[in-house]
C-alpha cells in the first residue's frame, strides 16, 4: 500500500483537524502518499482530491472546523454516484482510506469497501459522542465546554431575577452532551432522550425546590427528548402553570465551533496514528476508538446498528446531586 486518502464527512466537529494532521503525518512517516479528498463523498465523487505533505498540515491542530471541508452527499447513496467515486480513487490509485465521521460516514464506507474492496479505516468524528465502540468521540469534549461557558453567563442572569431557564443543548438522539452539560453547570433538572421525563415530573420538583427556597433553577434540555424542544416545554409548563417566570436559551451550533480542547487534540492524534497503522496491518471496515483508556477496533456493522447508551448511574447521580 503506497497511497492513502483521508476525508471528513457528516457534521463538524472540533478536533478533526488534529485527526487530519495525525493521518498525513503518521503516513509520510511509514513513506506513505497521503491523499486529502474534500468535502467529503461529494468530494470523491467529484475529483476533490490533493496530495498533502507535513506543510499542509501545519499549525492546524487548533482550528475547530475542518480544512478539508465536509458535505453531506445523496448521490453516493446511489450506486452510480460510488462509482464515479471508485474511478477517482482509480486515477489517482488509492489503496486504503480514513474515514473522519459519525455513523453515516461509517455506513457509506462499509457499503463502497464491500462493493469495490477498498480497505476503509472510521476515525469516531462527532460532538453528539453516540458512536458504539468508544466512550468518546472526537468533538464532544469541547462541545460541553463550550455549552457549559454559555450557561455560567445565564447562571449569572438567572440568579438575578430569579428565573426557570431552559436551556437546549445539541446531540440528536442521544443525551450524552446533556448529561455531561448538566453535571458540569449544577443544573437543577435535565430531560434526555433515554428517559421518559415529563413536564409534571417537572412541576414537581419546581414545588419541592420552591419549598426548599431555591429561588432560580437551570433545566437542561436535549434536542431529542421524548417531551419536545425547550420552546416546547416552556409552553407546556405555561398551560398547566402560568406562574413560573421562565426564558429559553437554545445554545445550538456554537457547540460545533471553536478550538478544539487539549482533551480532543489528544484524542484526534491517537485515533489518526492509530487508523494508519490498522491500514498498514491490512485491516479494514473498523472504526479505530478508546475504551478504558485503550485504543480499540470495532467493525463498521456494531459501529452503526449496536446502541451506546448512556451511563445511568451519572443519571441517577445527577438526580441526586440537584436535589
Amino acid at each position: 500500500m503506497k497511497n492513502i486518502a483521508v476525508f471528513t464527512s457528516g457534521g463538524d466537529a472540533p478536533g478533526m483537524n488534529a485527526a487530519v494532521r495525525a493521518v498525513v503525518r503518521t503516513g509520510i512517516y511509514h513513506k506513505k502518499n497521503v491523499f486529502g479528498i474534500y468535502y467529503g463523498y461529494e468530494g470523491m465523487i467529484d475529483g476533490k482530491v490533493e496530495k498533502l505533505n507535513k506543510k499542509d498540515v501545519a499549525n492546524i491542530i487548533h482550528r475547530g472546523g475542518t480544512i478539508l471541508k465536509t458535505s453531506r452527499s445523496d448521490r453516493f447513496r446511489t450506486p452510480e454516484g460510488r462509482a464515479k467515486a471508485y474511478k477517482v480513487l482509480q486515477k489517482h490509485k488509492i489503496e486504503g482510506i480514513v474515514a473522519i465521521g459519525g455513523d453515516g460516514t461509517f455506513t457509506g464506507a462499509s457499503v463502497f469497501s464491500e462493493e469495490y474492496n477498498i480497505p476503509f479505516i472510521g476515525i469516531p468524528g462527532t460532538i453528539d459522542n453516540d458512536i458504539y465502540g468508544t466512550d468518546y468521540t472526537i468533538g464532544f469534549d469541547t462541545a460541553i465546554n463550550t455549552a457549559i461557558e454559555a450557561i455560567d453567563k445565564i447562571r449569572d442572569t438567572a440568579d438575578s431575577h430569579n428565573r426557570l431557564f431552559f436551556i437546549e443543548v445539541m446531540g440528536r438522539h442521544a443525551g450524552d452532551i446533556a448529561l455531561h452539560t448538566s453535571i458540569g453547570s449544577g443544573a437543577s433538572f435535565t430531560f434526555l432522550p433515554e428517559t421518559d421525563t415529563t413536564v409534571e415530573d417537572l412541576i414537581k420538583y419546581l414545588e419541592n425546590a420552591k419549598k426548599r427556597q431555591k429561588l432560580f433553577n437551570l433545566v437542561i434540555v436535549a434536542e431529542g427528548n421524548k417531551s419536545g424542544n425547550a420552546m416546547k416545554i416552556r409552553k407546556k409548563l405555561k398551560k398547566i402553570n402560568e406562574k413560573y417566570d421562565s426564558r429559553v436559551m437554545i445554545i445550538g451550533h456554537i457547540q460545533r465551533g471553536g478550538s478544539p480542547s487539549t482533551h480532543d487534540r489528544v484524542l484526534a492524534s491517537r485515533f489518526g496514528f492509530a487508523a494508519v497503522n490498522a491500514l498498514i496491518e491490512g485491516k479494514s471496515n473498523i472504526a479505530v476508538g478508546l475504551i478504558n483508556g485503550q485504543i480499540v477496533d470495532t467493525s463498521f456493522n456494531d459501529a452503526v446498528t449496536k446502541t451506546k447508551g448512556i451511563d445511568l448511574e451519572m443519571i441517577n447521580m445527577a438526580e441526586i446531586i440537584s436535589l
